[in-house]
């Protein structure tokens, strides 16, 4: 059995809280308010966004107790190995690797976005063409090119420096929201009664609210990073659930405030019905002015920057253990000899998102959409193989291995698992208000053909593997005996 390769131990706790935070908060919470707010009003997107924050929560167990075991790199590629056998890893690792990767590439082209407000005249600059309504600047992929060679890079000096990084930029972004909300609060021309009506008086509450509800995997998305960095914990593993929870409770008051920063701005129902390209940032300009506009973009780069490093980290170290599994090329799986990252995936990833800013914001945002549905479907594998894990009581016959008892922690994986079958449900029944739209629809499609005709390509060698190596590559030395299945 050849040697497995293994990552440094370089990750303090509070840079792994701010992984995690960082990640979960990107461009949205500061572009995209005024969206929301027209979708449900602004209580009904607070309160969604609180519904969603706590079923994360409830996933968050699961995740607790699966990084406490299996601190190992992959995430829910291992998870579903765990329960379900090679062939749902490959499924759980697939998805994750394109919602990843959409993230990155969305990060950096919303940094090119806060540039054509800030500087209209400099970044709508040599137009190239038009995609789905969208003019594509040769500027705009520039900049977005510069953010991520510059962050790439960053990542593969090391997780110590992009860890620190990562710690820093969390706590600007909170300072600068805060100060916001308080400098609005306080504003003659501002005011709590800007915020009625509460909800969107064009539909039920119920379902103004269920429509938020049904982002929460996109508008979380980040805090399932902290499994991907678990191999390179330089702590107990068993503080990664109260780093996921605290992360989580920022996550949503710092959603939540920036909801309330921009409602209170100006009556909302006429404000959301004008055509600007980015409604908050002329909200709070209208009431604080220059200095607002400043304090928003200080903290909307935070969050861009957060989420690159974020999720760089993460996509590269995915691809790192599937490589490691054999499932991916071996070039994945190679460690720089100076800086000890997987160096190649950093890299890959890179050069994957350099090709998204050429083609638009919208098409770009079509895949982002659909890429909701590739991180319920591993929240959905992380619960099912916590739930599988635990035993309702020492009495129960379970596979030989398991000695888990605690029929609680069950009983939430069980609803962490409803609770991603139900978001899954809202982007894809056509009834509901979160429908997948024609083109992330067609978008979904596309990958999950490519990822059937990877799969055939690959399973011969990848099922050749023995079950004892590939349950050492993916999870090393930990699993007991008999808990795997094929």
């Amino acid at each position: 059995m050849e040697e497995k390769t293994t990552l440094k131990k370089t990750l303090k706790p509070h840079w792994v809280w701010a992984i995690a935070l960082g990640s979960s908060i990107g461009w949205g919470a500061f572009v995209q308010p005024t969206n929301w707010i027209a979708q449900a009003g602004p209580l009904g997107v607070i309160i969604g966004f609180s519904i969603g924050s706590l079923l994360m929560m409830l996933i968050a167990v699961s995740y607790g107790f699966l990084i406490r075991k299996f601190p190992v790199s992959g995430g829910e590629f291992a998870y579903a190995y765990l329960s379900l056998g090679r062939t749902h890893a490959f499924i759980s690792g697939w998805f994750l690797t394109l919602g990843y990767i959409c993230i990155v590439a969305l990060n950096a082209s919303a940094l090119a976005l806060m540039f054509k407000f800030v500087f209209p005249s400099f970044v709508q600059n040599m137009k190239m063409y038009e995609i789905a309504g969208w003019d594509v600047y040769f500027t705009e992929v520039i900049i977005a090119t510069i953010a991520l060679v510059l962050f790439s890079y960053l990542n593969v000096k090391g997780t110590g420096l992009t860890g620190s990084i990562q710690f820093i930029f969390c706590i600007i972004m909170l300072l600068a929201v805060v100060l916001l909300t308080v400098l609005v609060s306080a504003s003659p021309v501002a005011g709590l009664e800007n915020i009625k009506p509460l909800f969107n008086p064009g539909i039920s509450s119920y379902a103004a609210i269920i429509s938020i509800v049904a982002i929460a995997p996109w508008a979380y998305v980040g805090f399932d990073n902290v499994p991907q960095a678990a191999e390179e914990f330089n702590f107990s593993s068993k503080k990664a659930f109260s780093l996921i929870i605290f992360a989580l409770i920022a996550a949503a008051l710092l959603y939540s405030l920036m909801i309330l920063t921009t409602a209170m701005a100006e009556p909302w129902v006429e404000f959301v019905g004008q055509p600007h390209a980015w409604g908050t940032a002329v909200a709070i300009k209208n009431v604080l002015g220059t200095s607002g506009t400043i304090i928003l973009v200080t903290a909307l780069s935070m969050g861009i920057f957060t989420g690159l490093n974020g999720f760089i980290l993460s996509s590269s170290r995915l691809l790192f253990a599937m490589s490691r599994a054999k499932v991916l090329p071996a070039a994945f799986s190679k460690i720089h000899p100076k800086y000890g990252t997987p160096y190649i995936g950093i890299i890959f990833i890179s050069i994957i998102s350099l090709i998204a800013p050429w083609f638009g914001r919208e098409v770009l945002l079509w895949i982002v959409d659909m890429s909701s549905i590739g991180v319920s479907i591993a929240y959905l594998y992380t619960c099912y193989t916590a739930y599988t894990l635990f035993k309702w009581s020492p009495n129960q016959v379970t596979k030989p291995g398991m000695q888990f008892v605690a029929p609680f922690k069950k009983f939430l994986a069980l609803i962490g698992a409803f609770s991603s079958i139900i978001f899954i449900s809202l982007l894809l029944i056509p009834s509901s208000p979160a429908f997948l739209g024609i083109e992330s629809r067609i978008a979904l499609c596309v990958w999950v053909i490519l990822g059937l005709v990877f799969y055939l390509f690959k399973r011969k060698e990848y099922n050749a593997i023995p079950e004892e190596e590939l349950r050492y590559l993916i999870i090393g030395d930990e699993i007991p005996d008999g808990m795997n299945k094929q």
